[in-house]
């Protein structure tokens, strides 16, 4: 099936089907806590953790790792059951989608802000609002973080999470509700996808499955599927 793919996929795409372990061993290595076969970030960063394919005592090693109370996000093709000692808190079905084009988009409207330390009060309010996914004080430090501001406001922003060797995801695409219908997403998800592109890299991103909205801009902008993602946030108990 692979030779049927242009050669870059075929090298790294099976990456995909486990980002967040792989995150953590390549593009994340940095950031990532845990040992050998069980990684995740620090709390305040992002609560995904991820195990190395076909390891069994992946959640029991982890839940020996984490302090009590501790909510971790895992992120996987497949359905699980939920291990002993943890307790569910959402189980989100998803899908994965990747820009399979090489073709990037004019810059000359692609206007945006980049983002800082100083614009995190407003960033967290704005996912906290919007529910992209998990944010917290120090998501920002995965990078490229940019945004749209209106007046003195952040409408609209973007960034990137999950650096997988030869791919980067796009992350906490969001709008302001008083602000929808302007275009804000589809600037920033375009203004990454460039960057992206330059970095001969190939833009990946993750959306919930019932999210008809996104699904629909992202298919516009020429991101097709690339399989089914659950998301099961967990709590240690």
């Amino acid at each position: 099936m692979c030779n049927r793919k242009p050669d870059y996929i075929c090298r790294v795409e099976h990456f995909l089907d486990n980002p967040v372990f792989y995150a953590m061993l390549s593009g994340n290595a940095s950031q990532a806590l845990g040992s050998a076969q069980v990684k995740y970030f620090d709390v305040e960063v992002s609560p995904f953790a991820g195990f190395a394919e076909a390891y069994a005592d992946g959640f029991n090693e982890l839940h020996q790792m984490l302090p009590g109370g501790r909510t971790i996000l895992n992120a996987g093709r497949n359905e699980i059951e939920i291990p002993k000692g943890w307790t569910l808190k959402h189980h989100v079905p998803g899908t994965q989608f990747l820009y399979r084009s090489k073709e990037n988009f004019d810059p000359a409207a692609l206007d945006v802000t980049p983002l800082t330390k100083d614009d995190v009060e407003q960033m967290v309010s704005l996912a906290t609002l919007t529910k992209p996914g998990p944010f917290a004080s120090r998501t920002i430090e995965f990078g490229n973080y940019h945004g749209i501001f209106v007046n003195d406001q952040l409408a609209a922003m973007a960034g990137r999470r999950l650096h997988v060797y030869d791919f980067i995801e796009i992350s906490a695409v969001c709008t302001h509700p008083h602000f929808l219908g302007k275009g804000f997403a589809g600037r920033l998800l375009k203004h990454q996808v460039n960057s992206i592109l330059e970095e001969k890299k190939t833009p990946f991103l993750h959306v919930r499955s019932d999210n008809k909205r996104a699904i629909d801009l992202y298919e516009k902008l020429g991101f097709v599927k690339n399989g089914v993602m659950h998301f099961y946030f967990l709590k240690k108990e």
